[in-house]
């Protein structure tokens, strides 16, 4: 029997935001369709508040340490601005080198001291499994915002709530995700949120050596999501509802040749997208450095700077969900 549609749009309600409140936001794995059913309700109503007042007080006296061992401009960008939206305020930690952390201090007791001035902790941090660790240590909700090659689960949430928004389904699609799929946590992710849905079907396309790792795969394939590798687009892409694009990471490589011999293997242009459908959308985490021409992006098809103001209302969901404000 298919899985009913899911709706975005349905009103959000006391029960469900029972099951997050105090919780940590560590992978994908945590969300079952309903949940997702939920975050997406919470988040089409956060929109509907921005776009009709601009800021409100729901998360009032609450306070956001943004802790990132990493660059970041989306994300740490995108949770302050949720934050803030909500009326609440920010620690902003970006700069760790000049941190205690610089001094030798332990991730664990990095955590507690923030959570003594913090109600909740985004982490962004360079080794996978760093985010499980922090919310050990932590008695305070703990948000996972990249852990290495690991996972990006709001990332992932606010994708998905993409493709809800701009297709009006999440069943019955073809997905196809191009680039670095070895290093790029946002399609790991993705690929694990979306083979919730009936009717799913996921092309990869990526140089030999940056194919989506195989755990990954035997996880959707437990699903029974159909999945097939690529290392050219021309073929898929005709097929295509959602061609999801990732820059090639240089920083996650240790041999620079390798780099080089990949960096320009795929660039999505208006020549290119004449074989597309005029009914699907590109997508892109960004940033990014040559993979998506700028002359595509007046294209109705170019979804990728609608998907970052997508993320802004998902994390704002997040926040209030764990803060038991929703």
């Amino acid at each position: 029997m298919p899985t009913p549609p899911l709706n975005p749009h349905l009103p959000f309600g006391e029960n469900k935001n029972a099951d997050w409140y105090g919780k940590d936001i560590l992978s994908v794995k945590q969300f079952s369709r309903d949940d997702l059913q939920y975050i997406f309700g919470v988040a089409h109503e956060m929109r509907g508040m921005v776009e009709r007042i601009g800021t409100f007080d729901l998360l009032k006296g609450k306070i956001l340490a943004n802790l990132f061992y990493e660059p970041s401009t989306r994300t740490s960008s995108s949770f302050t601005a949720a934050m803030e939206r909500l009326g609440g305020s920010v620690i902003p930690i970006s700069e760790v080198k000049y941190s205690s952390v610089s001094k030798g201090e332990s991730l664990p007791d990095t955590i507690r001291t923030l959570e003594c001035y913090a109600d909740v902790i985004v982490l962004r941090h360079p080794e996978t499994g760093s985010a499980a660790i922090a919310a050990k240590a932590a008695k305070k909700p703990v948000i996972n915002a990249g852990d290495g090659v690991g996972e990006h689960p709001t990332q992932a949430l606010l994708d998905t709530f993409t493709i809800a928004e701009e297709l009006g389904r999440l069943d019955n699609l073809t997905v196809t995700m191009l680039g670095d799929l070895k290093y790029g946590r946002t399609v790991h992710s993705l690929a694990r949120l979306l083979s919730q849905f009936s009717g799913i079907k996921l092309n990869y396309v990526s140089p030999d050596i940056l194919k989506m790792p195989k755990e990954v795969m035997a996880e959707v394939a437990e699903k029974g999501v159909p999945q097939a590798e690529f290392s050219s687009l021309e073929k898929v892409l005709p097929e295509t509802d959602v061609l999801y694009v990732t820059r090639v990471q240089k920083e996650r490589f240790e041999d620079p040749a390798d780099y080089e011999k990949v960096k320009g293997a795929y660039v999505i242009d208006p020549e290119i997208m004449k074989a597309a459908k005029q009914d699907m959308i590109v997508m892109h985490p960004l940033p990014r450095v040559g993979e998506i021409s700028p002359e595509f992006d007046d294209d109705p098809r170019a979804a990728y700077f609608r998907q970052m103001e997508y993320g802004l209302y998902v994390r704002m969901a997040v926040l209030a969900m764990v803060l038991g404000k929703a």
